[in-house]
This record gives C-alpha cells, sequence and structure tokens, in this order.
C-alpha cells in the first residue's frame, strides 16, 4: 500500500482557530440561504458556516436557497439571483446542469465534476476559476489523481491563491507522500547528458546535488584531510604515497598551484604574515595572524591571549594542550626580539596544525558557537579558504576521480569510519544539511545578513530557478527542474499557520549507509505566546517508504509530554523487532522530559486505510485488540 498524498492533521487537545473570513470577489457565483430580511432589501445571508449582509436586487423570501452572483462589493456586498429558489428535491446533477448553462460553461465531464465538487464544499466560484480547473482535470501531472487536484483546487480558493500553474502543481506535488527521491535521481540524470548549460552551472548543480544525496561527504573529506596532513608531516610513510597527498590537496585548492612538497608548511605560514585579522575571540588562524604581526610591546598581551585560547580549547586533549603550553614557556624564556616572535608564531602554527588532525574524533561532535576541528584545521592551512563545505566536497571529489588505489583505499577507510560514527547527532546533522542543501529557506534568507544571503544562493533551489528562467536551458532539463521546485513550493504552501495552529511539511530525500529511501514529515501544534514552539502539544506523522520496512505510517502524538504511537506497516515481524527497541525508546524520551503512554503497532491490511492516512484527527483511547499488535509501556 502506497501513500501518495496526505489530508491535514490536527491535534485533537488543541482547540482549533476559527476558519479564516469569506471574502466574496465581484462575479462569484455561490449557494446560499437567506436567514433574516431587513428593510431596503438587505439580508442574511449564510454561506456554508460563514454568514454576510448583503444588498439584493431583488426582494426575496426568507428561508429559500438559491444560487447567487456578485454584482459589487463597493460599498457593500450586492446579490443577483441567478436562479430561482433550489427545491429540496433537486439533486446535486441538476443543480451543476443549471449553474452550467446559468454560466455559459460547456458540460464535459471535468467541469460538471469540478463543479459538483464546489457545490458539495460550499465554495464560492467564478467561471475563470473554473476554466483554469477543467484544463488542469485534462491534463493532470504524473501519477496524479483526479481527487487530488479537486484537493489542490479547494485549497487555492480556501486561501485565496491566485490560480496559476505554478501553484497548482505546487499543492500537487507538495502534497505527495513520495517522490521526492525520483525526482533528484531524474535530473541528476538528465544534467549529467544535458549540454545546454555552462559547464562551470552543471559543476556547481552536481556538487549541490551530491551534498544533498550523500549529506556525510563533509565528514568524509575532512578525515581524508586529517589523515593527509598526518602523513605529511611524518617520515615513515613512502614518498611516492606523500606525493599522490600531495597532488590531492592541490587539486582540491587547499594548497596553492606553485607550492611544493618540501615547503607545503612554510608556504602555509607566509600567508599568515600577509595577512592581519585581529578578532577579540579569534580561530586557530587569526590567533597566528595575531602573533605575527604583534609588536614587541604588544607581546605580553598576545601570550595572556594565547593561554586563554589554548586553555578554551575543549576539542583538544590534556596531553596537546599541555605541549602547546610547553612551546608558550620555551618562547617566554628566549630574548623578546622580532626573530623569536616569529619563530614562536611559525612552532605554534605548527603544533596547531598537528593538533587539529590528529583529533579528528568524534566526527559528529561540536560545541554551540564553537568552530569546528575541521574549521581550524583548514584555517590553518590556507587562511583564504572558501567556505569549509566547499573544500571538502572538493578533496572527496578529486579522490573519486582519482585512478590511485593508495586514495581509494583512504577514502573508503574515512567513510567506514563515518558510518561507524554515526548516531541520533549525525542523522539530526544530516537533515539539516539536506534541508539546507534543498534551499528550504531559501526565500527566509532575504531577510538575513548578506553572508547567510549568498550561501543561500548556492542551494539546489534558486540554482534550479536560474536554469528554468534561461532561454538556452533544454526542455527537458527545465521539466526535470521545475519537478523539484514545484514540490519544494509545494512544502511551503501547504506549511503555515491559523492563529496559534501551525503546520509544517517536509519532504526529505534519505541516501544513508548505502540505502535511498525518502521521508515525508506533517507537523501540527501551537506556538506559544513568545513565539516558540510549544513542545508539550503536537501531531506529527512520518510516512516513510524504506527498502526492507516498505511503506510505513508512524503517527505520534504529544499531549502534555505524553506521547501515544500508532505504527502502521504489513510487516508480521514488526513485533518482534520492535520488542527489544522498546525500553531504549522510553527511555531516550525520558532523557527528553517526555513520558512515553503507548506504542500501537497495526497492519495496514486490517486497519482502514482512509483512517491512516486521511482521517487522522481523532485520537481514541486504545483497548485491548485482536488487529495487529498492541505495545503498552
Amino acid at each position: 500500500m502506497t501513500f501518495t498524498s496526505f489530508s491535514p492533521i490536527q491535534v485533537q487537545q488543541i482547540n482549533s482557530t476559527q476558519q479564516q473570513p469569506l471574502v466574496l470577489k465581484q462575479g462569484q457565483v455561490f449557494h446560499g440561504t437567506i436567514k433574516k430580511l431587513y428593510p431596503d432589501q438587505m439580508a442574511e445571508v449564510q454561506i456554508g458556516q460563514t454568514k454576510l449582509f448583503a444588498k439584493l436586487e431583488t426582494p426575496l423570501k426568507a428561508g429559500d436557497s438559491h444560487f447567487f452572483q456578485v454584482t459589487s462589493m463597493n460599498p457593500q456586498a450586492q446579490l443577483k439571483v441567478v436562479t430561482g429558489p433550489i427545491q429540496p428535491s433537486q439533486s446535486v446533477a441538476q443543480q451543476v446542469t443549471q449553474l452550467l448553462e446559468m454560466m455559459n460553461l460547456p458540460k464535459t465531464a471535468a467541469m460538471q465534476q469540478l463543479v459538483a465538487h464546489f457545490l458539495k464544499n460550499q465554495l464560492p466560484l467564478s467561471k475563470e476559476q473554473l476554466m483554469y480547473g477543467e484544463n488542469w482535470l485534462n491534463e493532470l501531472p504524473a501519477n496524479t489523481t483526479k481527487q487530488e487536484a479537486l484537493m489542490a483546487i479547494q485549497k487555492m480558493v480556501e486561501l485565496k491563491m491566485p490560480f496559476t500553474n505554478e501553484i497548482f502543481k505546487g499543492f500537487i506535488l507538495g502534497g505527495k507522500t513520495n517522490g521526492m527521491s525520483n525526482a533528484i535521481s531524474n535530473f541528476t540524470t538528465i544534467l549529467m547528458e544535458d549540454q545546454s548549460i555552462s559547464s562551470s552551472a552543471k559543476t556547481q548543480l552536481m556538487q549541490q546535488l551530491q551534498t544533498i544525496s550523500k549529506p556525510f561527504t563533509m565528514e568524509t573529506g575532512s578525515i581524508v584531510l586529517s589523515k593527509a596532513i598526518q602523513i605529511l608531516l611524518t617520515d615513515t610513510e613512502s614518498f611516492i604515497h606523500k606525493t599522490q597527498l600531495f597532488n590531492l590537496l592541490k587539486a582540491a585548492e587547499i594548497f596553492p598551484k606553485n607550492t611544493m612538497i618540501d615547503n607545503w608548511l612554510s608556504e602555509s605560514f607566509q600567508q599568515h604574515k600577509t595577512l592581519i585579522n585581529h578578532s577579540n575571540q579569534p580561530s586557530a588562524s587569526q590567533l597566528i595572524q595575531n602573533v605575527v604581526s604583534a609588536k614587541l610591546n604588544e607581546v605580553p598581551q598576545i601570550i595572556k591571549e594565547v593561554q586563554s585560547w589554548i586553555s578554551n580549547q575543549n576539542q583538544l586533549p590534556n596531553e596537546q594542550k599541555i605541549e602547546l603550553q610547553q612551546l608558550l614557556t620555551r618562547f617566554e624564556s628566549l630574548p623578546l626580539n622580532k626573530g623569536t616572535v616569529e619563530w614562536f608564531a611559525q612552532q605554534l602554527h605548527k603544533q596547531l596544525i598537528i593538533a587539529f588532525s590528529e583529533n579528528t574524533t568524534p566526527i559528529f561532535s561540536k560545541e554551540q558557537n564553537s568552530t569546528s576541528i575541521k574549521d581550524q584545521l583548514l584555517s590553518l592551512l590556507k587562511p583564504e579558504m572558501m567556505t569549509t563545505s566547499s573544500a571538502l566536497l572538493n578533496i572527496v571529489k578529486v579522490v573519486n576521480e582519482s585512478p590511485q588505489p593508495f586514495l581509494q583505499t583512504m577514502l573508503l577507510q574515512a567513510e567506514a569510519e563515518v558510518q561507524t560514527a554515526i548516531d541520533s547527532k549525525a542523522i539530526e546533522q544530516a537533515l539539516k544539511t539536506i534541508l539546507k542543501g534543498l534551499g528550504m529557506s531559501y526565500e527566509a534568507s532575504f531577510n538575513h545578513k548578506i553572508q547567510d544571503f549568498q550561501e543561500a544562493t548556492q542551494s539546489l533551489k534558486p540554482q534550479l530557478l536560474t536554469i528554468i528562467n534561461d532561454p538556452q536551458t533544454s526542455q527537458v532539463l527545465k521539466e526535470a527542474a521545475d519537478n523539484i521546485v514545484s514540490r519544494l513550493n509545494g512544502m511551503q504552501l501547504h506549511s503555515g499557520e491559523n492563529g496559534h495552529q501551525h503546520q509544517l511539511i517536509m519532504q526529505i530525500p534519505l541516501h544513508f549507509l548505502g540505502k535511498h529511501t525518502e521521508a515525508t514529515l506533517q507537523w501540527n501544534g501551537r506556538m506559544k505566546e513568545d513565539g516558540k514552539i510549544d513542545a508539550n502539544y503536537a501531531r506529527i506523522l512520518f510516512y516513510l517508504n524504506m527498502n526492507t520496512l516498505k511503506e510505513t505510517v508512524v503517527d505520534m502524538q504529544v499531549q502534555n509530554r505524553i506521547i501515544t504511537i500508532h505504527l502502521y506497516n504489513d510487516l508480521p515481524q514488526l513485533e518482534q523487532l520492535a520488542e527489544p527497541l522498546k525500553e531504549k525508546l522510553k527511555t531516550g524520551l525520558l532523557e527528553k522530559n517526555y513520558h512515553l503512554s503507548g506504542l500501537f503497532i497495526k497492519s495496514f491490511e486490517k486497519t482502514d486505510s482512509t483512517q491512516v492516512s486521511n482521517n487522522l484527527t481523532e485520537s481514541k483511547e486504545e483497548t485491548k485488540s485482536h488487529n495487529g499488535v498492541d505495545i503498552r509501556v
């Protein structure tokens, strides 16, 4: 069973907010009932759950239902009756036919289905919107049902969205629970063979796609870099291997092109001498620059800065901190002149490179607001370094393209180290990398500082928009790019807020440990008065499609930090697989101050699929069940 789309979810414990007020526009037609009559042909008209006051062009009788058309909205709504009183015996089909004739619309199957849907859901409709809707129903995107299209059109009306192809496709594709991975894979295949865009644009796109498909690439590149530096600084490795690693770092632009294998360290130090970048809280690179540029009368203060900086480096073990302190003590015993200051700066530069290259673990650990180990190492090697992510991706790219067995073996070992180190923190980091790489928050970066905006422009979405708008881009590549952009736009269209109630939709392609899958997350909760998410109440659905477990839906409800989980899957052995993980789940939630009240495992075959995918608005107290497996903790 495959879930192709979702319906909005609500949290039963959270009071639903009022629906958005109905806003009528001139020319719209709607079904309404006269509730009360007032002087001067004013009347109270009920449309669905909404009541409004309007002026009628002709006298009517209270209690009758009609189809009305808005003829004016200034200064108040003015309505024209377009049909006589609707009799209770009239069928929907008769009402549809009557409306189509009145509005001079074609009586095609798609148009009749569309008007019937509008009538059933008591939506105001206009001739222009119906014509757009008919075209969309006749030209549905691949793997899209008419019901999904009707719901998308309804959403566009309810949210007062412009009736454009882009928004319609966004609602359709953004509401899918699968297909993002295939869309990206299809685009990648077409891009590799396409000749309509420049090589530089193609390279940049391929690099971003690699970041998304392999979110641990930077960690792999970081390990390769650290091991390469360690080997270059030792005397035990063969000269051939050293040369291969040296050429690798040159090709990855870590070392300048004119650097020689016997002077790369001194060349790196010389770059620090020409850059002056004082900072109150310097990185390793800035620390070296501050030392080498210090005047003699500033040296005592610089020594205090170095001592403080070394003490605060929690990423370095005590043994290395002691060695650095010993270097500092030795410098203090020397005569103070420009020569000894430069000697100290050069030795400190070398010792820090050794220290940070030898400390690659824990791979995914990084203290908040601190500079990572890989950032420190790269800044020491090349102070005018490109972004860390680009540098590390370059390293992996060069190794992948290299025919040298030694480099290939080193890459495989690095990937194995990364896979062994993967934990919950790594998964969290990977998800952030994927979402950032996709460009989910690209538009939001417009209001941020320049650096954030420039970084956001390197994400996938703005690059796809560029090639879509480029007249030189081939049509097949544009269509593949538009498929991804529509999904990204759709996530934003389906996400939103209604008072304190918020909904968030995310489709995430996942490529972990050589496995390709994807997950769709649908979160519904509320915001506190300070604008932050209320972590005490939420409803979260995970739509997963995995190699072994196949289609899986996880419905997690949080009420006052008490969690109930319903898991839907057809795998018979899931009860045995879940049993040993039950206590671990309970313990992990307790560490976050959440309490697990129950885990209920059901099969799709024994569960109404409509209840699973669409009717997830009710939270029922589970009793003993003979359908599937109930696990209580």
